[in-house]
């Protein structure tokens, strides 16, 4: 008799157990924004969430859903590994209707597996208080001569080929054309080969704003959220807008998660206008849900990469370019940083 009370104590507690949601993110401000506008709200509803943070490995979800044993459900990935993953089959199909109205949400962020749940930019930072002569273009970037010191550019091709077309006079409606070509690729490296004495790579994003506080550099590349984040704590850095490239992080569940009706409750609530304006307070990444932006006031809105004065001379990420093109570019810029 106690046996068959065990059992049926324990047949009902696993919905229980099972609507612990797992959220899967990349860490630092960004998931310290997303805890304050969609974790903590998500839980006050009676929802119990478990935050981890990951690097972007998508062969962890794939050996989950190879092998039937998914303990992520709400997994946060980076624009190329939507596509790639739904192709694969590593997601699972998003039910819009579940989810939200396709046109309240900035095309970009409407794909078949993932939702984008904002919008970033990789911008030009620098340190108002050190820097006297405020660059203009990419151009001035290059430009060692006119602002003397050490430039900081991430290490990897994604990014750096386009800056250095631009810096080299090509229009940013131009630039995924002109790199399709072998001309466009050897342009990009001849131009950063000119920069190249100049250069401090950095690797993680926490890192340009530290270079630009300690003077390590005068100007570096930047995720314009890590900027948002070190002004918040009393630093005085600058972000040079035009010929920013902006991309989208997008929510994905993996395949075969036990909770997905509860994965795409979560979703839908983290996209409404009021989550995603909460989370624009928060950090300097753009919304997704166009509703949002009526909620914020006009200097929130002034950080973001979506404000119309610093998306005007933008340049969309191209997923598909990077995708046909992107292992290429990276084995070639690997092979000339080691030279």
């Amino acid at each position: 008799m106690k046996k068959i009370v065990l059992v049926a104590a324990l047949v009902a507690a696993l919905p229980a157990l099972a609507q612990q949601l797992t959220i899967v993110n990349f860490g630092g401000a960004n998931a310290n924004a997303q805890k304050k506008a969609f974790y903590e709200a998500f839980e006050k509803k009676g929802n119990k969430l478990v935050a981890v943070e990951y690097n972007g490995e998508q062969a962890k979800i794939k050996a989950m859903v190879e092998t039937k044993n998914v303990t992520w459900d709400v997994v946060e990935v980076e624009s190329p590994d939507v596509a790639r993953g739904c192709d694969e089959g590593l997601f699972e199909r998003l039910d819009w209707a579940k989810v939200g109205a396709k046109a309240d949400f900035v095309p970009a962020a409407v794909t078949e597996c993932g939702i984008g749940i904002f919008v970033w930019s990789t911008v030009m930072a620098y340190d108002g208080d050190k820097l006297k002569t405020a660059p203009k273009s990419w151009a001035d970037f290059w430009d060692v001569k006119k602002i003397p010191g050490k430039r900081g550019l991430r290490k990897g091709a994604r990014y750096n080929v386009e800056f250095a077309l631009m810096a080299d006079g090509v229009k940013a409606a131009d630039v995924y054309k002109l790199l399709a070509t072998k001309e466009g690729a050897d342009r990009a490296f001849k131009k950063l080969t000119e920069l190249k004495p100049s250069i401090q790579w950095w690797e993680a994003g926490a890192q340009p704003p530290q270079f630009l506080v300690a003077g390590d550099v005068v100007m570096t590349t930047a995720y314009n959220g890590r900027i948002d984040a070190a002004n918040r704590e009393g630093k005085k850095l600058q972000i040079m807008w035009a010929g920013g490239i902006y991309d989208l992080d997008y929510w994905v569940i993996p395949k075969g998660t036990p909770n997905k009706a509860k994965a795409l409750e979560f979703i839908a609530y983290a996209s409404t206008p009021e989550a995603q304006a909460e989370y624009a307070r928060n950090i300097a990444y753009g919304p997704t849900n166009t509703k949002a932006l009526a909620k914020l006031d006009p200097k929130v809105l002034a950080n973001l990469p979506t404000a119309p004065a610093n998306a005007k001379d933008a340049l969309q990420f191209s997923v598909k370019f990077w995708a046909d093109q992107g292992e290429q570019l990276e084995k070639r810029f690997a092979a000339w940083a080691a030279q």
